[in-house]
């Protein structure tokens, strides 16, 4: 077999191949011995009908068309191969000659990851701001706290803002009664914003059993975004009011003796939180820094295709019904043309970190280990509730493993360039970047398959378009 490459842009080829007849003749012979197996000819057992009388009854150009059928991917992965070329995505393959005895030549446009130049990893510097915890951010979480262990007491006066009530609602619009707005008994906090708009506005000053009539869109259910004429009906009013933050609270709310140790708690618990903060603010910065110093060629196909998965996932849930879809950017302040727009924007952003991101790897010559996997399955494991081998098996089953590999790769990737940068924060201070970037060793317990899910992962990762966006190729560095 021979093939040819054509580059017809940075990220997309055109590859020419040429079949000679002779290496197809012994999947010809494969095809008419299924074929033979299959049918009944007068004279011969099943199995045994010769070739050339199979071919008289059915003809050459059926078994050609079916050979060709089943030859093209093997032929055309092996010209991947012995090309050196990067796919991402699927090939577009068109034959281009196929006659019986004679070779057969094809060929097959893909996208390839591009070629990219790369700077100095270790000249990279960046300043992020230091982490400072104020009394005031203290005091906020201890507030919450107590309100965690707040009692609620009814009251005999207008609700005000932060009263907890229980409510009634019904709506109309044009005068028709909404079965699906209407509720009875709702508990509800004033000033949390959870429900519709306007309807704080409208408790604050109502008592019990009074009611007040209020213009709002509806957020929810076959009218959503429309304007309805909402009816509240408070039926009770109740206060909540909070323990004394002394040392019995203390004793009451934690493993504390004293109020000020439970202060202390919740400042290093804040500290902890802003180092998290930190380290995804110094992930997104590296990426930015090195997007502005490296020309990242865009493959059309791949920044398409998350358009439109992106667009699909939007009005999936309204039926894909455009109207109702425009109704509903309209109602957050926005257009169809804007979120058009912000999604290409993002689409190609998120292709451009991928594509970065795989290059960096390839520089730095990442590899997977079954540790890395393993880290990530427990991690993915607790997120979804899951234990860790059924978790990996249900990503077998759903071909994402493939996708797991090229994730923790790219996150081994970033977490190796941060490693390596000069990272400062606004107080001159050199950051200490370990805690979150730092590759932990060999010592993950082992979870059953995943050696092997690391071994076919690999095996499978290059023919993987990026994935989608949400910025989840660098979770691993975390």
């Amino acid at each position: 077999m021979k093939s040819t490459v054509e580059k017809l842009s940075p990220t997309r080829v055109r590859i020419n191949v040429e079949v000679p007849f002779t290496e197809l003749e012994p999947e010809f012979d494969k095809a008419f011995k299924q074929l033979a197996s299959q049918v009944r000819l007068p004279g011969f057992r099943p199995g045994k009908a010769p070739r050339k009388l199979l071919e008289a009854r059915f003809g050459r150009e059926a078994m050609l068309d079916q050979v060709v059928s089943d030859a093209l991917p093997g032929r055309y992965s092996e010209a991947v191969t012995t090309s050196d070329l990067r796919p991402i995505g699927q090939p577009d393959i068109e034959v281009t000659k196929k006659e019986y005895g004679e070779d057969l030549e094809f060929t097959a446009e893909v996208d390839i990851r591009p070629e990219l130049e790369l700077p100095d990893f270790d000249a990279l510097k960046l300043t992020v701001d230091a982490i400072e915890v104020g009394d005031d951010e203290v005091d906020t979480e201890l507030q919450n706290l107590r309100a965690r262990f707040g009692t609620l007491t009814g009251v005999d006066r207008a609700a005000e803002d932060g009263d907890f009530v229980s409510i009634d609602l019904s709506a109309t619009i044009d005068g028709e009664d909404l079965a699906d707005a209407k509720t009875e008994g709702l508990s509800h906090e004033i000033g949390s914003g959870q429900l519709i708009e306007g309807l704080d506005e409208a408790i604050i000053g109502l008592k019990e059993g009074e009611t007040r009539v209020f213009t709002t869109k509806l957020a929810a259910g076959t009218h959503a975004g429309e304007d309805a004429e909402v009816t509240v009906t408070v039926k009770s009013v109740k206060k909540r009011e909070l323990p004394e933050p002394d040392d019995e609270f203390a004793q009451l709310a934690s493993e504390f003796d004293t109020i000020d140790e439970l202060k202390n708690s919740l400042t290093e618990q804040l500290r902890t939180r802003k180092r998290v903060e930190q380290a995804e603010l110094i992930r997104d910065k590296v990426l930015e820094t090195l997007l502005e110093q490296v020309d990242v060629p865009l493959p059309e196909n791949v920044v398409q295709g998350q358009v439109d998965e992106a667009l699909h996932n939007a009005i999936h849930g309204l039926d894909h019904d455009e109207a109702r879809f425009a109704e509903a950017l309209e109602a957050q302040g926005s257009s169809r043309e804007q979120f058009d727009t912000e999604n290409r924007t993002n689409a190609e952003k998120a292709v451009s970190i991928q594509l970065l991101v795989d290059a960096i790897a390839d520089k730095l010559d990442i590899q997977v280990g079954q540790h890395d996997i393993t880290q990530r399955l427990m991690l993915m494991s607790q997120q979804y509730g899951m234990e860790p081998q059924q978790l990996l098996a249900a990503l077998q089953e759903n071909n994402q493993l493939a996708a797991l590999f090229a994730d923790v790769r790219r996150g081994l990737a970033v977490a190796q360039v941060v490693e390596g940068a000069t990272i400062t924060d606004s107080n001159g201070e050199v950051v200490d970047t370990t805690e979150f970037f730092a590759r932990g060793g060999d010592e993950t317990p082992e979870t059953p398959g995943a050696p092997e899910a690391a071994e076919a992962s690999e095996a499978s990762a290059e023919e993987e378009a990026p994935a989608d966006t949400q910025d989840e190729e660098t979770a691993d560095a975390k």
